[in-house]
């Protein structure tokens, strides 16, 4: 994802039951895989790599992640600094300097960051503008685990460390012998405070930094809490001026400075929270989360709050790459949206609303961008997380309240940010999963409000950009100044549906019928002549010339080869339209065969997206980006599931890799990681708010999923391995298990599904009649 060119102690028992299963069901792996020894360590933290993806630029993306240390969904991450101030990309593998380590709530590079402030760590010299401050590292020298962070600082003979909680941290700075050794906090650009009280030892301040998206009082509150006095206190004003022996500065871009002298070996600590909500708000976080806690104790309980959640996903397989490869990504997947709330001092929910700057109470998240999460991330806190999404669907119906729409890329505020109306299958598949705890009726109605009300959106992406011409002619015009027509046409049909699958589980049956007869607009898009979704003008006629081969224009991010396959609710109607499951099959199997070739005029220059597609010799087949994920499991509707088996397989074991060019493209929110996630286990939501998961080709020998409700989902796969990609048969708790797809429902029920794999395809497994996922035509 980027943004359009065109704009833009009962945890710790739970935790050791947990972990007991899962090293009993690997006490007996021992075998080898190219030299590399299987499960038989202690944590699941150390299969997890969070510098995967970082080695990124804006022309390349290998993921465009950053090496997030945080809680799982925490308020505040801190991350080091090898950019700048205010670049996007803010840590690359390939630099070899470090500025700082600041708190960050960056959702992506394409988004930037907010709130952001920093610390760090120098000797000797007094040096504190960024530039001159940095300090060369090694990655020799540096450990990288999302509850712990540790760097020698070689320029300065400083190892700093950090470790962190929901809205605090915990920050280890230990020193040579020296008489000049100082800490600062750059409280950054675009409005900054601080204020230095050397008798509590502490500095105080807050930040403005942001890149929209916040009401006019925005600001993020800290507080540093030091455990050693000051000898000296300095402050810098506006153009790095150094105000010596100052105690307070405010301005466009301020900071703080205390030193100290030091022994070699010791240790400064630094405890740090912050608050969008008050200065008092920010010390009672630090207070409650860290308090008179160590820093050994600090990182324990992050420690401890990783392994519950990536405990809950047990693997079994011979193949420590694939381990390190699944729980990295499972990493990333249990990150966003971050918690936009805090506890006032009774323990109340509270939070600050990005969208209208008042203190209010309830639950808030943010930091999230559902064109890429609505396909498989949100499907997964459905499935492993429900009491987590009723929270996340409680805060949406307060971002409608407080601002009068729902979100669709939200940082912290609203963003005008990529296409689509894709709240909808969020919130539909969220109810028709049976997540609980939020009112059904206002989320129904504010969907109703973005597929009916043309005026007063705050910015282009929410609500419906072209609702009037959808609503009239069933289609977004190619020729009436409206973008990425056609994608947002084929996203406003499959939004229409999950409406229509709500509406109808509300018992509104008019409603749904209105909505369900919208969900087939998509056919108004589709093209017999070249068997592909195409744009059309407001006269009805398709726009020429046409080259399906061009990204952008009336697609977003991707061409009509990616785009085409976006009737997620009705694949068998596109297929029927293409003329049967052999047309259908040629047409999949086009996008792979053919070469990576690609008309980049609409943007001016090949966008990384473009670059990624082409350098990954899949054909024209763009996995780096999110419209076409899907798309390899729709053999199934068409009856040669195999054909789904043998390429999820391909992108699994290629295109995945624990290592910081590990990702084929942007990462996204968790959402390139959720279809890691998804298909090592062997199915995938192709269309949420359907209640189903498609099948692949499970990755391990086996998986426990421990769900929300105490019951535990075993998926086998026996006789598996490297050549093995095709299922020869399959059991569900020990009946045969002949469909290409299995519900929701029964994955929650428990039990085991188990696959019996081979190297060459089993054509007769997953086609027997009624076999094919949900198709809207099929149950018309």
């Amino acid at each position: 994802m980027r943004v359009k060119i065109s704009k833009c102690s009962s945890v710790k028992a739970v935790f050791i039951a947990i972990f007991l299963v899962f090293a009993m069901s690997c006490t007996d792996q021992k075998t080898q895989n190219d030299g590399a020894s299987a499960i038989e360590e202690t944590s699941f933290l150390d299969y997890v790599n969070p510098l995967m993806g970082t080695d990124s630029e804006f022309s390349l993306s290998n993921g465009n992640t950053y090496p997030a240390i945080a809680t799982p969904w925490g308020m505040n991450f801190w991350t080091p600094m090898t950019s700048k101030m205010g670049d996007g990309w803010t840590y690359k593998y390939d630099d070899h300097t470090i500025r700082g380590i600041k708190q960050t709530h960056q959702p992506s590079p394409w988004i930037n960051d907010y709130a952001a402030f920093s610390l760090m760590a120098v000797t000797g010299d007094l040096k504190y503008k960024e530039e001159e401050r940095a300090s060369h590292f090694s990655h020799k020298a540096e450990t990288v685990k999302p509850d712990y962070y540790s760097v020698y600082l070689a320029d300065y003979d400083v190892v700093a460390e950090v470790t962190p909680t929901e809205r605090a941290a915990h920050f280890r700075f230990t020193f040579p012998d020296s008489d000049s050794a100082y800490i600062l906090l750059d409280a950054f650009f675009k409005g900054s405070m601080v204020k230095i009280l050397p008798k509590q030892q502490k500095i105080v301040g807050y930040c403005r930094n942001n890149s929209g998206g916040v009401p006019e009082n925005f600001h993020n509150y800290f507080v540093a809490e030091f455990d050693k006095p000051f000898e000296q206190v300095h402050t810098w004003g506006d153009e790095w001026q150094l105000n010596k022996n100052s105690t307070e500065d405010e301005g466009d871009h301020v900071g703080a400075i205390v030193g100290f002298k030091t022994k070699r070996g010791e240790a400064v600590h630094v405890k740090v929270a912050s608050s969008f909500i008050s200065p008092e708000q920010a010390q009672l976080n630090l207070d409650r989360e860290i308090g008179d806690k160590s820093f050994k104790e600090t990182r324990a309980a992050a420690t401890e709050a990783w392994e519950k959640e990536l405990g809950r996903m047990a693997v079994r397989t011979n193949n420590i790459d694939h381990l390190r490869t699944f729980y990295s990504c499972l990493y990333r997947v249990l990150l966003f949206p971050r918690k936009f709330y805090e506890f006032d001092e009774d323990g109340n929910i509270v939070h600050y609303s990005p969208y209208n700057g008042e203190v209010l109470p309830g639950y808030m998240f943010t930091d999230n961008g559902f064109w890429d999460t609505f396909r498989a991330v949100f499907p997964f806190f459905n499935m492993m997380y429900p009491e987590l999404n009723g929270h996340i669907m409680q805060g949406l119906a307060n971002t409608y309240k407080e601002s009068g729409w729902l979100p669709e890329w939200a940082s912290p505020g609203h963003r005008d940010c990529m296409i689509g109306s894709n709240s909808a299958p969020i919130i539909a598949d969220a109810h028709l999963m049976g997540v609980t705890g939020f009112d059904e009726e206002i989320l129904l109605d504010a969907l109703i409000k973005n597929a009916t009300v043309p005026d007063g959106r705050p910015v282009n992406s929410v609500g419906r950009a072209g609702l009037v011409y959808y609503n009239e002619l069933g289609y977004v015009p190619y020729d009436v100044g409206i973008h990425e027509n056609a994608a947002r046409t084929l996203e406003y049909a499959y939004a229409d549906f999950t409406i229509a699958q709500m509406a109808k589980s509300l018992g509104k049956d008019d409603l749904a019928d209105a909505y369900y007869q919208k969900s087939l607009n998509y056919k108004k898009l589709f093209d017999p002549e070249t068997n592909l979704m195409r744009g059309k003008n407001k006269d009805g006629s398709f726009q020429s010339p046409f080259n399906p081969l061009k990204w952008g224009d009336a697609f977003t991010e991707g061409n009509s080869l990616h785009y085409t396959w976006s009737v997620f609710h009705d694949v068998k109607g596109l297929i029927e339209l293409m003329g049967g499951n052999e047309a259908f099959v040629g047409m999949l199997d086009g996008v792979f065969d053919m070469p990576p070739e690609y008309d980049d005029s609409y943007y001016g220059f090949t966008i990384h997206e473009i670059r990624e597609m082409q350098i990954m010799n899949m054909g024209n087949y763009a996995h780096g980006n999110q419209p076409i994920q899907h798309m390899i499991y729709l053999y199934n509707y068409a009856k040669q599931p195999w054909k789904t088996q043998e390429k999820v397989r391909e992108v699994l074991t290629k295109l995945y890799t624990p290592t910081p060019d590990g990702y084929c493209g942007d990462e996204d929110n968790g959402q390139t990681s959720a279809w890691y996630v998804f298909s090592a286990l062997g199915f995938y939501p192709v269309a949420p708010a359907t209640n189903q998961y498609v099948m692949g080709s499970p990755l391990f020998d086996e998986v426990k999923l421990y769900l929300e409700n105490g019951n535990t989902f075993t998926i086998q796969a026996k006789n598996n391995g490297k050549n093995s990609p095709f299922i020869q048969s399959a059991t569900l708790n020990g009946n045969d298990f002949n469909a290409t797809w299995i519900g929701t429902e029964t994955v929650q029920q428990g039990g085991v599904l188990s696959f019996e794999m081979g190297s060459t395809p089993n054509k007769d497994w997953g086609v027997a009649e009624g076999s094919e996922p949900y198709s809207l035509s099929n149950e018309k």
